[in-house]
């Protein structure tokens, strides 16, 4: 079996909870659902339980877009504090201008 990154990892975690979106939240509805008789919820919390554990949102983490650096991450620039600093010094990055670093 070939190694993947965990930018690749990332990235085909992040299709499979699209995929899931739905039938996960149908499901934690049913189990949420205190009018439904308790037979009902643990099978509902039974199915969702075999489902894949990527397709869980909390699963993905936010990589650099540039680097796949998981950490120092700005979420609005998609990128790392690394990354940033370094386009930023080249005048790459939009409304960015070096200061005294």
């Amino acid at each position: 079996m070939a190694k993947t990154s965990a930018v690749e990892k990332n990235k085909r975690r992040r299709k499979t909870v699209a995929n899931q979106a739905a039938k996960r939240a149908a499901l934690k509805a049913t189990i949420m659902n205190q009018e439904l008789p308790i037979e009902e919820r643990f099978q509902a919390t039974l199915k969702l339980a075999s489902l894949p554990r990527d397709g869980s949102k909390t699963r993905i983490r936010n990589r650099c877009e540039v680097t796949g650096r998981p950490r120092a991450f700005y979420r609005k620039l998609k990128m790392s504090r690394i990354a940033l600093r370094e386009l930023g010094n080249l005048g790459k990055v939009p409304g960015v201008v070096k200061s005294s670093w």
